[in-house]
């Protein structure tokens, strides 16, 4: 794509030659003439050469630190990703391969691609340029909206839909039964899992993350969700559109998140609570009660070396009654500096 045709799909201003071809996205060390890079930390600014020729997107407080073909744009990183997927658009594949298991009542648009191994249940619906790839399993009354792509071995259990244009990476599983049980004095009975699971829209669920389906609704992920890698989504839980979860986190049976959220890595959320709009937990917090307002939140104890760490768990298990003697203290103060006449 050349240069001037680039910035215009991106909306943003050129400054060199339009003509220049533009092939690849690259890092600022393999680029050559023919890449587009990104500048957004100004640490890197000492970095650019322009003897490799390549175009630099970064804003226009930078846009001199640099003589080359550049495109000047206020979120350099968001019209860099542009730019990848423009020079790097996504392969559409057609047709059923021959070792995959389709079931004679299932519903597969002619213009989906069914890979090799995968298997296809009755009752099923593949709509248009789905992409389902080596040894997935679409269970039996699921719906893979258009676009989607479940990359490899993705496991998309009964009675799940999935929304247009999501991308589900390698090992996740969408409607595995939710951790429902019911004690019965000497052991554990299992409490069916009736729910199914909704993905709305462009959502992204990461390699080997597990959505649970929901005991009696639906578990609810909304339009524009991003899932990392690793994040357990437990039964009946309800995401808001447009929220964000790091690698690791869990989110307990019933939870509720806004939208807009961010959730870092790590994050753990007890059940039956409920997550304001707007609302950011930094990596490895434990939410054990309810957040109503949009903010950062925190929790743990931050690493320290291991003497200071054990001398300060030895204190903080005495807080209570330090707490409790400086009452104490300031009862007798008070009493002494204000006597009872």
């Amino acid at each position: 794509m050349k240069l001037g045709t680039l910035a215009e799909h991106l909306g943003v201003r050129l400054i060199g030659d339009p003509d220049l071809e533009m092939v690849r996205a690259s890092s600022l060390e393999k680029a050559d003439a023919h890449s587009i890079v990104f500048i957004q930390d100004e640490a890197y600014l000492a970095r650019l050469d322009p003897a490799h020729g390549a175009a630099v997107i970064l804003p226009e407080s930078w846009h001199e630190a640099y003589s080359g073909p550049r495109l000047i744009s206020e979120t350099p990183q968001l019209s860099f990703a542009r730019a990848a997927r423009l020079l790097h658009p996504r392969v559409v594949h057609r047709g059923i391969h021959p070792s995959a298991q389709v079931d004679l009542g299932a519903s597969v648009s002619p213009l989906a691609w069914i890979g090799p191994g995968a298997v296809i249940s009755a009752g099923a619906k593949i709509m248009d340029e789905v992409q389902v790839g080596p040894l997935c399993f679409v269970g039996e009354n699921s719906e893979i909206g258009a676009g989607t792509e479940l990359v490899a071995r993705v496991t998309i259990m009964a009675g799940v839909r999935i929304g247009a244009r999501c991308m589900i990476h390698p090992g996740a599983v969408i409607g595995a039964d939710g951790f429902g049980l019911a004690h019965a004095r000497t052991h554990w009975e299992r409490v069916p899992q009736l729910g199914g699971v909704l993905v709305g829209d462009d959502v992204d669920i990461g390699a080997n993350t597990t959505v649970d389906r929901g005991a009696l609704e639906d578990t609810v992920i909304g339009h524009g969700v991003k899932i990392d890698n690793l994040v357990q989504i437990a039964h009946n839980v309800e995401i808001g559109p447009h929220t964000a979860i790091a690698g690791c986190a869990g989110l307990a049976g019933s939870s509720k998140v806004g939208s807009h959220c961010m959730l870092a890595g790590g994050v753990g959320l007890a059940g039956h609570l409920e997550i304001a709009d707007g609302v950011q937990v930094t990596g490895m917090s434990m939410v054990t009660r309810s957040i109503r307002q949009a903010g950062i939140y925190s929790a743990g104890t931050p690493l320290d070396n291991n003497r200071n760490w054990r001398r300060n768990a030895a204190r903080f298990k005495q807080l209570d009654a330090m707490a409790r003697r400086i009452e104490a203290l300031e009862r007798l103060l008070n009493a002494r500096e204000f006597p009872e006449e």
